[in-house]
């Protein structure tokens, strides 16, 4: 069944991977492909745009529509001009998908401030850039009347979520982008839009760079025989996310790894400890015992630092 028949899509980071995994899926499923890659190293070094012609050409090969873009997603005249040409080469937008990323993993000591800005540039920035140009194109379209069921998939991952040493740069930008994600949810509501996550895993060039023992995975062609580390196995979640099969479901983050899907139980907030019978301010001196005690399990008396 083709879930995207008439829709058009942006891919970020289309060229290798995870992304190109996405866009093959999309297109299979009868969306039209905008397949957006500067193609720079893994560490967001150099330019080069055949990693998204090879992406279009597989696409076209299966009988699917796409063209190359080969803007920046950390700048926002680029952006602009990729939801642009999505709009005056296929006739409008309704899917974009933010997986553009590169990696500079060091310790927080050793991390430069351009790791950290490069890294943020194009995670976060690039993420909120299309999401900007994005949603001002589908809230003008709902002002005029023609409302899309348009949908946004970003790119998280557990690095952000959960933690992981040597990327506060990554796990800051992928954090950032699971709020972003629950804030376009929250804004694009009333004009059509809705966004959602996933946490996608495999063997792509960056994982292998910092794993040299595992060898990379391309996702070339949809259907072909298992792998778990082919990091196409994320595209499927991705392609249903963006359909209107999935209009109830925003603002939320799933895991696609392999051939499983699970869902992250966002941030909650936990049974309140009260200062005393009645209200009054806490005692700086009597939180340590009673956060032990009531949230830990476990009373402060006894512990010792170490």
């Amino acid at each position: 069944m083709a879930l995207l028949e008439g829709k058009v899509a942006i891919v970020t980071g289309a060229g290798r991977g995870i992304g190109r995994g996405e866009a093959l899926e999309l297109a299979s499923h009868g969306a039209k492909v905008v397949v957006s890659d500067l193609g720079t190293s893994s560490k967001g070094e150099g330019a080069d745009d055949s990693p998204a012609g090879e992406t279009v050409a597989l696409i076209k090969q299966a009988g699917g529509d796409a063209v190359v873009n080969s803007g920046d997603v950390s700048s926002w005249a680029d952006t602009e001009a990729c939801v642009r040409q999505a709009i005056d080469t296929f006739g409008g937008l309704d899917i974009v998908v933010n997986n553009a990323g590169i990696l500079r993993d060091m310790s927080i000591v050793r991390m430069t401030e351009q790791d950290f800005d490069l890294v943020i540039a194009v995670h976060l920035k690039g993420t909120f850039n299309m999401t900007h140009h994005a949603c001002a194109y589908w809230q003008a379209e709902s002002k005029a009347g023609r409302k899309r069921n348009a949908a946004i998939v970003n790119t998280v991952s557990s690095a952000g979520l959960q933690g992981n040493r040597g990327q506060a740069n990554y796990g800051a930008a992928k954090a950032g982008i699971a709020g972003l994600t629950m804030v376009t949810a929250l804004e694009g509501k009333r004009y059509g839009v809705r966004a959602n996550a996933i946490a996608p895993g495999g063997a792509t060039r960056m994982v292998t760079e910092i794993f040299p023992q595992m060898q990379t995975v391309e996702a070339n062609e949809v259907g072909e025989e298992f792998n778990r580390m082919n990091p196409g196995n994320s595209a499927p979640i991705v392609a249903w996310l963006a359909s209107d099969q999935a209009l109830h479901v925003t603002g939320q983050v799933f895991r696609a790894v392999g051939d499983e899907i699970a869902y992250y139980h966002p941030w909650r907030v936990g049974t309140p400890v009260k200062a005393g019978k009645e209200p009054e301010r806490w005692d700086a001196n009597k939180i340590g015992e009673a956060v032990n005690t009531e949230i830990f399990g476990s009373s402060v008396r006894g512990m010792q630092m170490g």
